[in-house]
């Protein structure tokens, strides 16, 4: 049977068979996905997940793909596009509950506008809050772990639970959903009474830094390594003077080397062959290990 027809009637929004990953990242990189699915409600991704068990198809979980290098080759089996399913927001005193797919810019100007501040760190990361959750996601020593209560999420089989920020166990770009089958569906942050316009002007210079700082004006998937102890990842790739550096169509950024651009016709490969790059120029002049911050998925 075509991997097509088992996921027939699963979803009201059409079935996209050979889909290019290209489409669905902030990277502008990938392969095809085999067969890409936008579920609209936890009852159609429970469909969804429910029909791939029994048939025991792959399955793979993406987001709006801001944090994401896709393969060449692509994504084989079902590919679950979540970015754009969940978008409701609830408000009850100063917590606030957020479907997944709510982008964190969203959810940080809903907080702004409630005059409820935690969240100002997030409005120029880009992705949405379910991902970032799973990312651990954050900018100028806020993340998400200072703002989650608890999270709702579904299993391979279906079955829907909440975890509570102790049993995530952030880390630093890190949470116990990484590695794990569960996803988010929906995620509760606490959050305390502040200032409307203290917490407007502190949005607005965070989002002036990035314009100012970061390359976005070229597509990428955000910060390229995570900061090691004692360092800025950017700083060491800048010092070790590869800014600039270039394979195929993938670039170090002229102007934040934390960032690889791809300026235009970049393949997976040749991000890889730069990340590889880097790592060993820098641990040549540095002694320090560059560890990818970006997920890397597909097929090699």
């Amino acid at each position: 049977m075509a991997l097509q027809d088992i996921f027939a009637g699963c979803t009201q929004r059409p079935l996209l068979p050979a889909e290019p990953m290209t489409k669905h990242t902030s990277f502008h990189i990938g392969g095809p996905a085999e067969l890409m699915a936008q579920p609209q409600s936890e009852a159609e991704l429970q469909s969804l997940l429910l029909k791939a068990a029994e048939a025991a198809v792959p399955v793979t979980l993406v987001g709006n793909g801001s944090n994401l290098l896709v393969r060449d080759k692509g994504i084989r089996g079902l590919v679950i596009k979540l970015g754009s399913m969940l978008r409701d927001i609830k408000v009850s005193g100063n917590v606030l509950t957020f479907g997944s797919g709510v982008s964190l810019a969203q959810a940080s100007k809903k907080a702004a506008e409630l005059g409820l501040s935690g969240m100002e760190f997030a409005v120029g990361i880009p992705g949405s809050i379910g991902g970032a959750v799973y990312m651990n996601a954050g900018a100028y020593d806020g993340e998400m772990s200072k703002v989650v209560k608890s999270v709702r999420v579904m299993d391979a089989a279906g079955e829907v639970s909440e975890l509570s920020a102790d049993e995530l166990d952030f880390g630093y770009r890190h949470s116990a959903l990484q590695g794990s089958s569960k996803i988010v569906t929906s995620v509760t942050v606490e959050l305390a009474a502040g200032d409307k316009q203290a917490i407007a002007e502190k949005m607005a210079d965070f989002s002036n830094r990035r314009i100012t700082k970061q390359p976005l004006e070229l597509p990428s998937a955000g910060s390229m390594f995570k900061r090691p102890p004692g360092y800025f990842a950017g700083t060491l790739i800048d010092q070790t003077g590869l800014k600039g550096y270039t394979v195929g169509g993938a670039q170090v950024s002229t102007k934040h080397a934390g960032f690889v651009v791809n300026i235009g016709g970049a393949t997976a490969a040749d991000v890889l062959q730069l990340i590889s790059d880097v790592q060993a120029k820098v641990f040549a002049a540095h002694g320090v290990h560059l560890e990818p911050e970006v997920l890397v998925l597909g097929e090699k």
